[in-house]
């Protein structure tokens, strides 16, 4: 299983949103809190060239926010991601 991150903050519905259908899935993720981090929201904005939260990631492709993550789930793209990203690790 490749490596997902998300990035949230902490009083975000759209981030519990995300780690609620990665969760319903079966998907193992690791969360990074960027609410009182500056550091790690700079990471977050340098990574995905968005300064909206949550910001997905499956090993080095960003899948995007929550709408972004919904999209692809229901048209079948996050699963290819998955695949290519395994396939890659």
């Amino acid at each position: 299983m490749p490596k997902i991150e998300i990035y949230t903050k902490s009083y975000c519905p759209h981030c519990r949103a995300a780690k609620q259908t990665l969760g319903r899935m079966g998907i193992a993720y690791r969360e990074i809190e960027v609410s009182d981090d500056a550091t790690l929201f700079n990471e977050m904005k340098t990574r995905s060239q968005r300064r909206t939260v949550p910001q997905v990631f499956v090993g080095d492709v960003h899948v995007g926010g929550n709408d972004d993550l919904q999209r692809a789930i229901r048209n079948g793209q996050f699963e290819k991601i998955l695949e290519s990203q395994t396939n890659a690790v």
